[in-house]
């Protein structure tokens, strides 16, 4: 019985490794098939073209030869992606009114349409604010239908935040230019780093026209001041720089003939607007130079277009405030003797103006009065053409106190005293409430 079992024991044992030998055999066949397929596909496959594609480049087909040499033939050409095209905006000849913070809001600026102004901008804007979603400052960037030609001017910083804002106002919002601050005199702004404290960092500078530049499909502008302090103007370098940065879509460079220490006070110095003019790299791109300040009479604007190098646009800030019917005499070169019915017609539109951009109910009533109030302390400082004793009037003169006009209505109009002023909006609004009182926000002639 042992002998039988251990006779069973060793057939088993053979059979075994028959099944294992067999097993390998067919792995060994499955595995030469395998390559033999192969290697048909491969031979298949020589001397056939296939297609690819990549994310930047046209579609183009792939050929192998004999030598093993990729050979690539271009089968169709995509359509490029279309560049940003930029508006150009040409100033010359043009009367432009300023950016004019408080009062030079959207009713104000419809006026000065009317009167002939070529070109409009908002008030100061700034960047902080925008980007935070204020709505009382995304309100300065309305645009009436009337403005043909509109800007927004924004005051920053920093590059970072020009750039986040004009990406934002390139979205949103429909201007046909972008102007930098880099002349508000305030010292809330300055301290920020904005303003005429721009002037003072190249580098920021620099970096804000770049980012700008590549987020705007639309021209860009700057107004400066002649530098920190009269005694020692920067703009003429300040400019020189800009130039040799090349900007491109930088359309224009305003100078305002102050320092920002002198904010408004003395007459604009003109003489160095042209200096900065004429200091330009004459063997690169020239940039338009616009000057700005004490422009009141079509005489002296007619001085100004004969100086060297600056442009002839006639860009109006606190003439236009004092004279909104400006524009008129530019165009016409003549001294308008404009009657105190016509100025009060003036106002009365200022005030519909007003009820249909801030609202009739008792809200809106008091915006048009306080805004109507801001106008009034500086349309005051005319003095009709028909009672001057010497032509021009300049900028910085004022009416003689206890100074009488022609009528009553005159007469009340050249009135320095508050009092006066709200008399006028009482004309045109009604009474004002028990206990007003209103105290201008503008202060001109302050000087540190």
């Amino acid at each position: 019985k042992k002998k039988e079992e251990e006779e069973k024991k060793k057939s088993d044992d053979d059979n075994n490794g028959k099944e294992d030998t067999n097993t390998k055999e067919e792995e060994g066949t499955n595995q030469n098939e395998n390559m033999d397929v192969d290697d048909k596909t491969n031979d298949e496959n020589k001397d056939t073209t296939t297609t690819t594609t990549t994310t930047n480049n046209p579609p183009t087909t792939t050929k192998e030869n004999k030598n093993n040499v990729i050979m690539d033939v271009t089968t169709t050409t995509l359509t490029p992606l279309p560049t940003k095209t930029r508006k150009l905006i040409d100033f010359r000849n043009k009367i432009y009114v300023a950016p004019l913070t408080t009062v030079g809001n959207l009713p104000f600026r419809r006026i000065m349409k009317h009167y002939g102004a070529d070109i409009t901008c908002g008030e100061m804007a700034v960047a902080t604010n925008l980007l935070q979603g204020g709505s009382s400052e995304w309100a300065l960037l309305k645009r009436h239908p009337c403005e043909d030609v509109f800007g927004v001017q924004i005051a920053a910083g920093f590059p970072d935040q020009y750039t986040r804002c004009a990406e934002v106002l390139e979205r949103e919002c429909n201007i046909d230019f972008i102007d930098l601050n880099l002349g508000c005199p305030i010292d809330l702004i300055n301290k920020s780093g904005s303003g005429a404290a721009l002037m003072l960092h190249k580098k920021r500078l620099k970096g804000s026209l770049e980012g700008i530049a590549k987020s705007l499909s639309c021209p860009i502008t700057v107004k400066m001041r002649t530098g920190w302090d009269e005694k020692t103007p920067t703009a003429h370098e300040l400019v020189r720089s800009i130039q040799g940065w090349e900007i491109p879509g930088l359309s224009a460079v305003m100078i305002h003939g102050r320092s920002r220490l002198q904010r408004y006070t003395k007459y604009a110095d003109w003489d160095y607007i042209e200096k900065v003019a004429t200091n330009q790299n004459p063997d690169m791109t020239q940039i338009p130079i616009i000057g700005n300040g004490d422009i009141f009479t079509y005489t002296q604007f007619e001085e100004i277009k004969k100086r060297q190098g600056i442009e002839s646009c006639a860009m109006l800030a606190r003439g236009a405030l004092i004279k909104p019917w400006l524009p008129t005499e530019l165009k016409e070169r003549r001294h308008w003797d404009i009657s105190a019915s016509e100025r009060l017609d003036m106002l009365k539109d200022f005030v519909k103006f007003g009820l249909e951009h801030w609202g009739s109910d008792q809200q809106g009533v008091n915006n048009t009065r306080r805004f109507l109030l801001e106008w009034l302390s500086f349309l005051y400082r005319y003095v009709p053409v028909g009672l001057i004793e010497v032509l021009p009037q300049e900028m910085n003169h004022r009416p003689p106190t206890h100074m009488c006009g022609r009528s009553d209505l005159e007469t009340l109009m050249l009135s320095r005293h508050c009092a006066d002023w709200i008399k006028i909006s009482e004309m045109l609004l009604g009474p004002v409430p028990e206990g007003f009182r209103f105290q201008p926000k503008h202060k001109a002639n302050s000087y540190k």
